[in-house]
């Protein structure tokens, strides 16, 4: 496997390489941050599910994407906001809202990693790291 100095941007390729090929689901290297991001795609509907397997020194993340009746997949889109080359921070007035409240921003705050809405409402901000619709 390669490595890369982006872990956030290599998760969102593989997903979005997977929902290509109609692939079930995708295995990638665990980390918290990660396994973070997992939680809140499965919370807000956009995978079935993920499982943390302890195997190897790092550890791995399977990740079940979600397609709909129609063979459509649940994710539209997936972009990476923030880069290790030009970080993007916002307060928590200016939290994007998704495509008008249909999508999500996953922000990395003081007080961990949770989405835009959820960010709003706790009034903290944090480095917007991508957005999923």
């Amino acid at each position: 496997m390669a490595t890369t100095n982006d872990p956030i941007s290599d998760y969102l390729t593989r997903i979005r390489n997977a929902i290509q090929a109609r692939h079930e689901s995708l295995r990638i290297p665990r980390s918290n941050m990660l396994l973070r991001i997992s939680e809140i795609l499965k919370a807000e509907g956009y995978v079935n599910g993920f499982e943390n397997i302890d195997e190897g020194p790092q550890g791995t993340i399977v990740v079940h994407l979600r397609y709909l009746g129609d063979r459509s997949n649940a994710i539209k889109t997936l972009s990476r906001v923030s880069k290790p080359s030009r970080r993007k921070y916002v307060g928590a007035g200016d939290i994007p809202r998704v495509k008008n409240g249909l999508g999500i921003a996953i922000l990395s705050t003081s007080r961990g990693v949770m989405t835009g809405a959820d960010a709003r409402k706790a009034k903290v901000g944090g480095e917007l790291l991508c957005t999923v619709w």
